[in-house]
């Protein structure tokens, strides 16, 4: 009779064995939708431009040096740091960043509100909140905007109202850019923590109160421990992609609230575009996202060894 030890090992490479084959397809697209684009984008961030559109192969780093020096008009000036591409850099982080405390400042209580509701009636809560995202970003973006102009109603209604004599110019700033972002991924941070809230035990905030503890004690101490992995989550799931975000920015911004996904966007257009520098930015992007995402993964490392 065979000992437990190989029988569990030839099952496990028979199961091996079986699935690899199954997993080619995802290999495929992973390979050639993801990994092969963000390839041809590092290669082509290497690349010099050419004067009347496209790429030389050339192989040069003049597209990130031109993101981050200058040389004047015409090249022939001493080297001075761009301070218009570094601003627009952190422009990005820092709206990108506010979106994200702005989610999560209004994501946390409507999750926990959606949470703390009878099991019946959460389906229609959720429904509520996403149902709005059937629509195509680019129209929500769009309805938003007259949403917010000058002649729009919700100016209209603040003057008829009496509370404003003459209408907020809110289109083109960067408001207007926060309130985008706000409005695109709002849902992205209220579904996580939801899920995070649902599976927590209430039990424990009672044993807190019997304790003698207070609200906020008990909120700090039991609730967001607890509930942590989902806030985290919804905070990448939101801070990312606002972070590339060039629908609210092109179309809810001007020239002063660009972001880098709005400079990327625009180096690809038309048949004068810098693919080189806009390639070099697309990777300057990724490089700041992965950063962010490999802190996140050895925090929640150095969380598990505890």
């Amino acid at each position: 009779m065979a000992g437990p030890g190989p029988s569990g090992a030839s099952g496990d490479a028979t199961y091996a064995g079986l699935v690899r084959p199954l997993l080619l397809p995802t290999w495929a697209v992973v390979g050639i939708l993801m990994v092969l684009p963000v390839c041809l984008m590092a290669v082509y961030s290497f690349l010099t431009k050419e004067f009347r559109g496209g790429v030389i192969w050339d192989f040069t780093l003049a597209a990130y040096d031109q993101f981050f020096i200058t040389r004047g008009l015409f090249g022939d000036e001493p080297a001075r740091i761009e301070w218009t591409y570094i601003g627009i850099f952190w422009r990005s982080i820092w709206q990108a960043g506010l979106a994200t405390l702005l989610c999560l400042f209004i994501g946390f209580p409507t999750a926990w509100f959606i949470a703390t509701r009878p099991a019946r009636s959460r389906g229609v809560w959720l429904f509520l909140i996403t149902i709005p995202y059937w629509v195509n970003l680019l129209i929500r973006t769009v309805s938003l905007k007259f949403l917010i102009r000058e002649t729009g109603p919700l100016n209209e209604s603040l003057m008829a109202i009496g509370l404003i004599d003459t209408p907020l110019p809110l289109v083109n700033t960067n408001l207007a850019v926060q309130l985008g972002l706000f409005y695109s991924y709002l849902p992205f941070m209220v579904l996580p923590i939801y899920a995070a809230v649902e599976r927590y035990n209430f039990a424990l905030s009672e044993a807190a109160a019997d304790l003698y503890a207070s609200r906020l004690a008990t909120l700090r101490e039991v609730v967001l421990p607890v509930v942590k992995p989902g806030i985290v989550a919804g905070c990448i799931l939101v801070f990312v992609p606002s972070l590339g975000a060039f629908l609210a920015p092109d179309l809810l911004g001007g020239a002063k609230t660009f972001m880098l996904g709005s400079l990327i966007d625009e180096q690809f257009k038309g048949s004068q575009g810098n693919w080189p520098f806009g390639a070099a930015v697309a990777m300057i992007l990724m490089t700041l996202v992965m950063t962010v995402l490999i802190l996140y993964a050895r925090a929640q490392a150095r969380g598990a060894r505890r």
